[in-house]
Formats: C-alpha cells, structure tokens, sequence
C-alpha cells in the first residue's frame, strides 16, 4: 500500500455563494420506504412516525395499556428495522424501554451501545459501558465497542480493545481484527496494516472480508500492484470463498485504476455467480453499474436482457438501468425503459420518472419533461423536491428565468429544506456565461416570491456585482 492510501480523504471547498446561503439554507435528506412486512400490528404503529423527533415511547405504553403482550423478540426486530432506516433516536428509546422492562442480554447491551453512539457520541457510549454490570461485558459489547472506536478513529482506544479481546481468548476472530484493519486503511497507515496483516495471517484468521477491505483501499489509493497482489491471494487461498462481492470489489478497483481488461476479467467472474446467486436482485444492479463504468453501451444492454431472463425486476432494477443509460445520455434508450416500466404496473415510484425529467432538463426539451412531471402527477406520483430542482435547472438554460424561479419555490414547499447546491449552480452558470441581468432577474423573482429575505437579496446582488 503506498502512501497515497488516505488520498481519497479530501474536503471540498465552497463557493462564495454556498459560504453566502449557509446561515438561510437547509440540507436536504434522502427519504426512503419502509420494506418491512406489515403483519406486526405493533410496527405498523411505530413505523409512521416519520419524524425522528417523535418519541415511540407513548405507543409502546399505550400497547401495554390494551393489554397486548410484548415480545422482546418482536422488539428486537422492530429495532433493526428502525436502523435500516436511520431511526436510531427512535430504536434507542425501544431499546430504553425493553430495559425498563425487564432483563438485559449482552446482545442486548452490545445493541444499546451501537445506538448511543449514532445519537449520543462516544462519552456516553464509555459512559453506559463502565456502568454495566461485569457480566454483560462479554464479547458481542466488547466488539460494539470496539466498533465505535474505529468509527470515531479513536486508534490507541481501539488498540486497548482488541488487546482485551485478546486477553479473553478472541484474538483469532476475523471479525474483530477486520474492524480494527478498516480503521488503519481509512487513516492511510500502511505500517500498521503490513503489522496486523501478518499478525492475522500468522494466526490464520484472514478471510473474504479481509482482502474486500484491502483491496478496497488499494483501490482508493490506486494502487494496482496492490490490488493484483490481493486478487491472487483471494483466489490462491483455499480458505476464501469468492463471493460476487469480492469480484465486483475488485472490479471496480480496476476501473479506478484504468485497467480495463483486468476489471473486464473480474467482471465476466462476478457472472459466473449468476447461475448459483440466489439474491439475482442484488447481483444484476451491480453487474449493471460496473458495466456502466466500462463505458461499453452494448454490454450494459446485454445485461440488462439477462437480468429480464433470469427474474421478475422491481423498481430498484429501472432505477439502476435508467441511471446507467443516461450517464450514456442515451435519452432514446431510456425513454423506451420508462414505456416497459409503465407497461408494467408496479408502484409508481416518482424516482423512476425523475431520471427522465432531469434528462429532459439538461438536454433542453422542457415540453418533454413537463409534460411527464404532469402525467406522472395523474398516475399518483408525488414530485420530489429533485423533481423541481431539476426543472428549476433546465429553465435557466431555457432561459425561461421566470418558470425557473417558480420550479424552485416549488422545490422548497415541497421539501421544507432546500439544498444549496441547486441555487448555487444556477447563479454560476448566470455568472459564467457573464449574464448579469439575468442572475440579478433571478434573484429579484426569488425575493419577490418570498424566498428569501430583503438582507440576503442584497448580499446575493452584491456578490453577483462584485465577481463580475
């Protein structure tokens, strides 16, 4: 591994104007849908509250209160949703209350510990680990600790953890060192990789897991010696299954690389496991997007039509195709997609004619993408904050100032945050191109609509005076 291993640590600097917007612009969030099967009465009361703010709690007790048993079972899985989906405040307070309740299990602790960090930090993750009771230090709590170590790159603290499992009798469990070995690749210590490296091989505790972690950091560092070095000991190593992730790791290490035969070899691999992979809709999104990076159009089709032969395709699969064909600006081929995703009645996911409306947008047809934002309004889709964005970014080349200023508003009560990136991109591109009427036009809509306050309009016709 060579020193340019923590080269993919980096920080972008802002702009003027994102430095400008920041005290009067929110960030945005991805929303996602719950995929959990709705047959537990009681997660069908939790799950709607969206709002991480809002305690579970009163549900909980009122469920009690109706005389309904509760499972810690059933608690435990409704916890793991929870935090599939980021509502770690939320599972926190069940895990609370499962305490409240009754016993505690070290899986239960270990759990607890995870959650605390993603809401409360490190201090009170020490905090609620020296408070617990000796026998539940056991090895599932020691390892979340550890893991929240490595998370917060806390390396001698980490250390002093792995050295205690050590002491306990885990020092061959390839779980715990591959955490530890995470955290030396993300600071970019090839010493103490090439350290604990031989120090797990002597104790025969390397696997699969092991090499994805390194070969993804010789990717990051592109690395190709590297990266050749790992693939051969994965494929020597007798002990290492080679699962379709390590190949698809590896592949797309060599496309970071610029080694395109290489990655092309990897990537004919990662199709040998199509006949064996029982997760099909794991496997093709990922054969889809590593072709993508291929640059090769046709192979892309080709798995596209193998991924239609081998199983029924969701959402999940147009979403990756249609991203994949317009990285090609292949307008014609995706349109054709979206007619077969239609034609097939599937839940009209308002991300799947998105991908469309923002082709349309930056390729200047704005009928087109109007006219599909209206139809897919019709069918019950709910445009997303992207949705008008996107518009908002198409009518500025359009030069149709005034419907880009509309799109935006829409943009920001349909979300009630706003990104600033959008906004920054428009009053640059106006900048850019040396139009400063339009920038000062655009601006002067945006107050005018109520978008921003007479103080930041200023500053805003400042800025755009003083760059020119």
């Amino acid at each position: 591994m060579n020193r340019s291993l923590s080269s993919s640590l980096y920080s972008r600097s802002k702009s003027t104007y994102q430095n400008l917007l920041k005290p009067f612009l929110n960030s945005t969030s991805t929303l996602n849908s719950s995929t959990i099967a709705w047959s537990d009465p009681l997660y069908r009361r939790i799950s709607p509250l969206g709002d991480r703010r809002v305690s579970v709690v009163p549900v909980l007790d009122q469920w009690v209160q109706e005389g309904n048993l509760v499972d810690s079972r059933q608690l435990r899985l409704i916890i793991k949703e929870l935090k599939v989906f980021s509502r770690f405040r939320q599972a926190l307070e069940i895990s609370q209350w499962m305490s409240d309740k009754g016993p505690v299990s070290i899986a239960d602790a270990a759990t607890r510990l995870r959650l605390i960090f993603r809401v409360h930090g490190l201090e009170q993750v020490e905090k609620y680990f020296n408070n617990l009771p000796q026998q539940l230090k056991g090895f599932e709590v020691y390892t979340s600790l550890l893991n929240c170590y490595a998370d917060e790159n806390s390396i001698e603290k980490a250390e002093s953890i792995m050295q205690k499992l050590g002491d306990m009798g885990f020092d061959r469990t390839p779980f715990c060192y591959n955490m530890l070995l995470n955290l030396y690749c993300r600071i970019g210590s090839r010493e103490k990789v090439d350290s604990l490296m031989h120090e797990m091989e002597e104790k025969g505790c390397c696997n699969e897991h092991t090499f994805t972690i390194l070969s993804s950091a010789y990717a990051a560092a592109s690395d190709r010696d590297g990266i050749d070095g790992i693939v051969e000991k994965m494929e020597s190593d007798p002990k290492v299954i080679m699962k379709h992730r390590t190949y698809a790791i590896a592949a797309d290490g060599y496309l970071k690389v610029g080694q395109l035969d290489r990655a092309l070899e990897m990537l004919k691999k990662l199709e040998g496991h199509i006949s064996t992979e029982k997760r099909k809709n794991i496997l093709f999104p990922i054969l889809l997007t590593l072709y993508t990076k291929t640059g090769n159009k046709d192979e892309l089709y080709r798995i596209w039509n193998l991924y239609k032969e081998n199983v029924k395709i969701y959402n999940k699969g147009y979403i990756t195709i249609l991203s994949s064909l317009l990285k090609f600006n292949d307008i014609e081929g995706a349109e054709k997609i979206f007619k077969e995703w239609e034609s097939r009645g599937l839940f009209y996911d308002m991300r799947i004619p998105n991908f469309v409306i923002d082709a349309y947008s930056r390729n200047g047809h704005m009928g087109k993408a109007e006219d599909l934002l209206h139809n897919g309004i019709r069918k019950g889709g709910k445009p997303f904050f992207t949705t008008y964005y996107c518009l908002t970014g198409g009518y500025i080349l359009d030069n149709q100032v005034p419907k880009a200023a509309e799109a935006l508003k829409k943009a920001m009560v349909t979300s009630s945050k706003i990104r600033k990136d959008t906004l920054v991109t428009c009053l640059e591109y106006l900048e850019g191109k040396g139009d400063v009427d339009r920038a000062e036009e655009f601006i002067s809509l945006l107050r005018t609509e109520g978008l921003f306050s007479a103080a930041v309009h200023e500053k805003l016709l400042n800025c755009i005076k003083n760059r020119t």
